[in-house]
C-alpha cells in the first residue's frame, strides 16, 4: 500500500498495458482537510466493501458522513459493474444503522433526487427522524402514493407539510392530505402549484379546517374552489364573526346574528355570479342540504336578476327538464308559472311577486326596458301594497330596495368623484 495515505481503502486492481498494476484509493485525509476528489476517486472504481466497513467502525462522525455521502453519490451517478453495485448497496444499507443522524442525512441528500437509489434505503430514510426524512419526503421520486399516505397517517405535522409541498402531488395524495392532514399541511397543499386537487378534496378541507382563518382565506382565493365549498366557507366566516366578543359587545347577540345572516345571504348572491354553469347544480344541492335555499333567498335572487339561477332551482325542485323550465320563464303565462312554483314547493303568497319580477326581467332581456334591482324590488313590493305593506315578505322587499338604493347612490357618487 502506498505510504502517506491513511487510512487507505484499496479498490479493485487492474493492470496497465505493460503489466504494471493500477491501484485506486478512496482517501479519507485526517481531519477532513482535503474535501475534493473523493467522488471522482470513488467513481473510478468501487472500494472493497469490507475494508470500508471496517474503517467506518472507527472513523469520526464527520468523516463517516462525508464517506457515506460520497458512496451514495457514486452509486447514483456512476455505471458500476453488477458486483460493485451490490456491494455498495449493502454498504449503504448497513450505514442506515449508524448512530449519528449526520451520516444518514448525508446519504439522504445524495440519494433523494435519484430514481436509481436503493428502494429499501429510501424507505428507511423516509421513516427516519425529521431532519433525515425531510429531504427524502420532499424530493424522492421513488416514494409511491401508498408509501406517502402511510407516512401521512403518522400525524406528524412537519412530515405532512413536506409531503404536501412535493413538486408533484397526485389527486389521490391530495385527497389523503385533505382527509387526514393538519390545517398547515392543507394550506401548503393549496399553495402548491404542482398539486392536483379534486373538488371533493376542496370540500373536505373546507369542512375540516374552514374555521382556520389562513386556510379559509387561501381556499376562497383559489379559483378551483367549487361554489358549494365557497359558500360553506362564507357561512363559517359568518359564524366566526358572530362568535367574536367584539362584534357581540358592539351589536348584541340577536342583532349580530341577524346582520351576519343577511351579510351571508348577500355574499351568496355574489357567489352565484362567479359560479360556472356546471357547478350551479352542486351549489343548489349544498344550499338545500344546509336549509339555506329558503323563500327569502329565492326572492332576493330573483330581485337581483338571477333568472338563470332561479331556473336551475326550479329544475332541482321540480325534476322538470332545463329546456321546459327555461321556456316557461321566457314565455310562460301566470297560470303555468304558478303551477311550476307549486311543484317546487314555493308558498302561494310568494307567487305573485315572483311573476312580477320575471315579467320585468323579460322586458329587460328583450330590450324593452331598462331596470335593475332597485326598480324590480319596488315593483315586487307594490304587488303587496307598497310601503304600507307589512309582514315578513314585505320587510324583506323593503330591505332589498333600500340596499339597492344605497348601492346605486354609492356608485353615482363614485362616478361623480372620478369625473
Amino acid at each position: 500500500m502506498r505510504q502517506g495515505i491513511s487510512p487507505a481503502l484499496v479498490l479493485r486492481k487492474r493492470v496497465k498495458e505493460h503489466g504494471e498494476p493500477i491501484v485506486n484509493y478512496f482517501c479519507l485525509p485526517s481531519g477532513l482537510k482535503a474535501k475534493r476528489g473523493w467522488l471522482e476517486i470513488l467513481g473510478a472504481d468501487l472500494m472493497v466493501v469490507s475494508h470500508f466497513l471496517k474503517w467506518v467502525n472507527t472513523a469520526k462522525v464527520n468523516e463517516r458522513a462525508a464517506a457515506a455521502g460520497a458512496l451514495a453519490r457514486a452509486y447514483v451517478t456512476h455505471d458500476l459493474p453488477f458486483e460493485d453495485r451490490c456491494g455498495a448497496e449493502a454498504a449503504l444499507t448497513l450505514l442506515l444503522d449508524d448512530p449519528s443522524a449526520k451520516v444518514r442525512q448525508a446519504m439522504a441528500e445524495a440519494l433523494a433526487l435519484s430514481r436509481h437509489a436503493p428502494v429499501q434505503v429510501i424507505g428507511a430514510l423516509a421513516a427516519d427522524q425529521p431532519e433525515v426524512a425531510g429531504v427524502v419526503l420532499a424530493r424522492s421520486p421513488l416514494l409511491s402514493d401508498a408509501d406517502l399516505i402511510e407516512i401521512l397517517e403518522s400525524g406528524i405535522k412537519s412530515t405532512q407539510v413536506l409531503i404536501a409541498d412535493r413538486p408533484a402531488v397526485s389527486m389521490e395524495l391530495s385527497a389523503a392530505i385533505a382527509e387526514i392532514g393538519e390545517a398547515q399541511a392543507c394550506l401548503v397543499l393549496v399553495a402548491n402549484g404542482g398539486a392536483r386537487i379534486a373538488a371533493l378534496s376542496f370540500r373536505r378541507m373546507a369542512e375540516r379546517h374552514g374555521h382556520v382563518a389562513a386556510l379559509r382565506e387561501a381556499l376562497i382565493a383559489d379559483r378551483r374552489l367549487p361554489a358549494d365549498s365557497r359558500h360553506m366557507l362564507l357561512v363559517k366566516l359568518g359564524e366566526a364573526l358572530k362568535g367574536s366578543p367584539l362584534v357581540v359587545a358592539l351589536m348584541g347577540p340577536s342583532r349580530a346574528d341577524r346582520m351576519l345572516k343577511d351579510a351571508c345571504m348577500r355574499a351568496s348572491l355574489t357567489l352565484i355570479d362567479g359560479t360556472d354553469a356546471e357547478d350551479i347544480a352542486a351549489l343548489i344541492t349544498h344550499l338545500r342540504m344546509r336549509g339555506d335555499l329558503t323563500a327569502s333567498f329565492i326572492i332576493r335572487a330573483l330581485a337581483h336578476g338571477k333568472v338563470d339561477f332561479f331556473g336551475s332551482v326550479l329544475v332541482a325542485l321540480t325534476g322538470k327538464s332545463q329546456e321546459r323550465v327555461r321556456a316557461l320563464l321566457a314565455t310562460g303565462g301566470d297560470v303555468a308559472l304558478s303551477a311550476v312554483f307549486r311543484g317546487a314547493g314555493i308558498a302561494q303568497p310568494v307567487h305573485a311577486i315572483l311573476i312580477r319580477a320575471l315579467k320585468v326581467w323579460r322586458e329587460v332581456a328583450n330590450g324593452k326596458r331598462v331596470a335593475g334591482a332597485q326598480e324590480v324590488s319596488w315593483l315586487m313590493l307594490k304587488e303587496l301594497g307598497g310601503q304600507e305593506a307589512d309582514g315578513d315578505i314585505a320587510a324583506l322587499l323593503k330591505s332589498i330596495h333600500l340596499d339597492a338604493l344605497r348601492e346605486n347612490a354609492r356608485g353615482h357618487a363614485l362616478a361623480i368623484a372620478a369625473a
